[in-house]
């Protein structure tokens, strides 16, 4: 039934294939994720829905209206909380309390990840829009990795917007699209991805069916 699921960057190792290839792959420790309410076309609010949450937090960090809310439907509160739609099949068949785990998830199976890169901080144009640097000799003097020229002439006049200019650079919500399910370990919460997520290890990390297949997955 899930359309996707949370979970959290472990790490990055290899394993290896039939033929003895060498497979670069990503560790994320998937669910579980307890299923804290369902949305249905037919009741109040007018469209298919499951809310699904992740990680535990503690109670004296939950606001009020939150703190009623888990004790309304006699839940431990959550870290993190996510709508998902879903059809009216699949909505049918979940209620709430139900709790979704990585055998969601089966190998072969093409997903697409989400999550925050690592943030960088400030960074110049080389680093962060991969400019080449001017020559290091022959006339070149305090400006080794700046930019080059800014403006225009005197019409407009100005710096146009969107220039690609120093500034913060990483810390962005990426997806990655049609990566592969390699492994599936439910008794561990394990799905093992072939190829590289974005965040830093112990990132949390949102893990879907893929949307659309952009290119031949091997």
């Amino acid at each position: 039934m899930a359309k996707g699921l949370f979970g959290r960057k472990i790490g990055m190792t290899q394993i290896f294939g039939p033929e003895g290839q060498r497979i670069a792959v990503t560790v994320l420790e998937v669910g579980p994720c307890p299923v804290v309410a369902v949305k249905t076309e037919n009741g109040t609010d007018g469209y298919n829905a499951v809310v699904i949450g992740f990680g535990p937090k503690k109670a004296k960090h939950v606001n009020k209206p939150r703190s009623g809310f888990f004790d309304k439907i006699g839940q431990a509160p959550v870290g993190h909380l996510k709508e998902m739609r879903v059809s009216a099949e699949d909505v049918a068949g979940v209620e709430v309390g139900m709790v979704l785990t990585a055998d969601a998830f089966v190998p072969g199976q093409i997903v697409d990840v989400v999550g925050r890169t690592k943030g960088r901080g400030f960074t110049g144009v080389i680093k962060r829009h991969n400019y080449h640097m001017p020559k290091a000799t022959h006339g070149t003097h305090e400006v080794f990795r700046h930019g080059g020229s800014l403006g225009t002439r005197t019409t407009p006049g100005r710096v146009f917007l969107n220039k690609k200019m120093a500034g913060h650079y990483g810390d962005e919500r990426v997806t990655i699209q049609n990566l592969k399910v390699v492994q599936v370990e439910a008794d561990k919460n394990l799905v093992v991805i072939k190829g590289g997520v974005p965040g830093p290890n112990g990132a949390l990390v949102w893990i879907q069916e893929a949307g659309r297949i952009t290119k031949p997955v091997s």
